[in-house]
């Protein structure tokens, strides 16, 4: 079998599983990569064509990348030619990695170094909404509801739509951007010369943005949501809540937050400190 009809092949049983548009671009992506890495044809492929790719691109990967590789892997080969190439392949263990957050300072510092209007409107929204870089790009003008002041997010990752509140600092904004885009007829709430924006425009604002704004931290567009989450935990919201407005199918997931927020670790009093309290009351 060709490279080409494997490939083609996949992305149906992909389509017909009803899996999102951002895991059929990985897994096709992971396939494609192996097969230019191999040479071979994709039947021809064995575990040690698996083991030597990993070996060679992905050793300075984080876990989760090597996982999704081999997943992708995994998928393609089982669905497609009845066989698995990474059977043996021991999965690397999640690393638990406590994410870059800005303080509310930096955030408001990175909005400043954004001169154009379109640029901040979108990577204000970003924070505002926790989104992810792909669900921003996705938004639409059929998106929002402005007499509930509701809007939605739909098929983000897992294929789940959820609501958010549209902030009232950017509901005008917001209202003149969809009215303009309604008057060009687009679909997307943002657009640029060729059409729809990429992922790769926004994470681009937003690192050229923080430079400018002096931020000595690896900032880029995921750093805004996990500081969105991060502060509604300093706020006293419900972790339950923040799931919710992530988007988060395990609560484990958002639970990392607990572990970034030094603004609600210094709120706790160790028991050392009550014991000392109570002594020099006695």
């Amino acid at each position: 079998m060709e490279k080409e009809e494997f490939l083609k092949r996949m992305e149906v049983e992909l389509k017909i599983s009803k899996n999102s548009k951002y895991t059929l671009r990985n897994y096709v992506r992971a396939n494609l990569e192996l097969l230019n890495f191999t040479k071979k044809k994709p039947e021809d492929v064995k575990i040690d064509d698996v083991k030597a790719y990993q070996a060679g691109k992905l050793t300075d990967k984080s876990s989760k990348t090597i996982v999704l590789f081999l997943s992708a892997i995994r998928y393609a080969y089982s669905n497609i030619l009845q066989k698995d190439p990474t059977i043996g392949i021991k999965r690397p263990k999640k690393e638990n990695k406590i994410p870059v957050v800005l303080t509310k300072e930096e955030v408001l510092r990175l909005f400043e170094a954004l001169k154009n209007k379109k640029s901040k409107l979108m990577i204000t929204l970003v924070y505002a909404l926790g989104l992810r870089v792909g669900e921003l790009v996705n938004l639409k003008v059929s998106n929002f509801d402005f007499n509930e002041r509701i809007g939605y997010i739909r098929q983000a990752k897992g294929n789940k739509d959820r609501k958010f509140i549209i902030p009232n600092y950017l509901c005008d904004e917001l209202k003149e951007q969809v009215e303009t885009q309604e008057k060009n007829n687009q679909e997307y709430l943002f657009t640029g010369k060729k059409g729809k924006l990429s992922d790769r425009n926004i994470q681009k604002i937003v690192r050229l943005a923080a430079k400018k704004a002096g931020i000595n931290k690896l900032v880029h567009t995921h750093t805004l949501r996990h500081s969105f989450a991060t502060h509604l935990l300093e706020n006293g919201l419900d972790i339950r809540i923040i799931q919710e407005l992530l988007g988060h199918a395990d609560i484990s997931t958002t639970q990392i937050y607990s572990h970034v927020s030094t603004s609600v670790l210094k709120k706790v009093q160790s028991p050392f400190d009550s014991l000392m309290k109570e002594k020099e009351i006695k």
